[in-house]
């Protein structure tokens, strides 16, 4: 029996969510990759986070999105699992942005950090 867990994220870029977790200062290894669980257990996952412990955490692609896979007893992160989503959703929000209006030709003209841990952006295209 796998003690593996499975929690979707809405997550369906890559490079977005790899760039989240650079941006978060979390040490990740693309995949595909294994990720180490309970009893030599392992699941592939296309980006794996190693932990102190010998226990990876992973997201793989499961067809429809990028869903955590990590056995969850065995978690050892600076957050816990939700704040940890959290803060890589923000992120990911933040970098399909950056990354989906400079392909519009969009540029950050104002970017502001805010108290309650939301992003301000402000984005602005010339045209010539």
């Amino acid at each position: 029996m796998s003690h593996f867990s499975n929690i979707k994220t809405q997550i369906r870029n890559l490079a977005s969510l790899q760039a989240a977790l650079t941006d978060l200062g979390i040490d990740w290894k693309a995949g595909p990759h294994p990720v180490r669980g309970y009893q030599g257990q392992t699941a592939t996952a296309e980006v794996m986070i190693p932990q102190d412990n010998g226990y990876d955490i992973g997201f793989r692609w499961n067809g429809q999105e990028y869903e955590l896979v990590a056995d969850l007893q065995f978690w050892k992160q600076a957050w816990s699992v939700d704040r940890f989503l959290s803060l890589v959703k923000q992120r990911y929000a933040y970098q399909t942005v950056l990354a989906t209006t400079a392909e519009q030709g969009f540029q950050v003209s104002e970017q502001e950090h805010n108290q309650d841990g939301s992003i301000r952006l402000v984005v602005q295209r010339w045209q010539g």
